[in-house]
């Protein structure tokens, strides 16, 4: 899992495969941003990975630096993109209403946590085999409700069944991340969050196959 660097790297050089195939794959620059999150969520692994390896050989400098490039995608990017690039596949008027409220929410609270970053930047420690980034959260119930809103219940207004699908199991991967693994959440869940992706995959397939079909 997300216990060691080789785990991460595997992890991040797959995902950059299954990136390059779904931008690929897609046909219209609507579809781009959704293409590309298996592609950004192999970057963030890699990037743990990097952190891993500042433990190993006792590189504090490198391991901060690699903490708040992790963290600014785990905590202010994926709040902000994901409904975002939901939105843009949506053709249907009132999902779409609906989702820009999302990315609302998302946007206030990636930009919140972006603040927390910059006044308090955060901090990765190996504990337990394990990592995990300590910074303060302010008002943590209304932060992780704006963030699972954005990045999770955002999805399931989506009117197509592949992005809805990614939802629930997002969710569900948050609720078994943090029931198992509550001290090392942000690093259990984005690795969880992260080979989910892949299932962004089959909606290129199953629009590549639909297209085919009707042609």
């Amino acid at each position: 899992m997300c216990f060691s660097a080789s785990a991460n790297f595997i992890a991040g050089t797959s995902l950059l495969a299954v990136g390059a195939v779904t931008l690929s794959k897609a046909a219209r620059k609507a579809e781009l941003p959704f293409a590309m999150i298996p592609l950004l969520f192999g970057i963030q692994q890699i990037i743990e990975g990097v952190i891993w390896l500042g433990f190993r050989f006792d590189a504090p400098l490198p391991n901060a630096l690699m903490a708040q490039v992790y963290s600014l995608f785990s905590h202010v990017l994926w709040p902000i993109y994901m409904p975002f690039a939901v939105l843009l596949l949506e053709p249907v008027p009132w999902r779409r209403k609906t989702l820009s409220a999302f990315l609302w929410v998302g946007a206030a609270t990636g930009l919140y946590l972006f603040y927390i970053l910059v006044r308090f930047p955060i901090r990765a420690e190996a504990v337990g085999g394990h990592i995990l980034y300590v910074s303060p959260h302010y008002y943590v119930p209304v932060v992780m409700g704006g963030y699972l809103a954005a990045t999770c219940i955002s999805l399931f207004f989506s009117s197509h069944k592949v992005v809805v699908t990614f939802g629930v199991v997002a969710l569900l991967s948050f609720v078994a991340a943090y029931g198992f693994y509550t001290l090392w959440f942000i690093s259990v869940w984005c690795f969880f969050a992260a080979i989910l992706s892949g299932v962004i995959y089959l909606y290129f397939r199953k629009r590549s196959h639909s297209r085919l079909v009707t042609a």
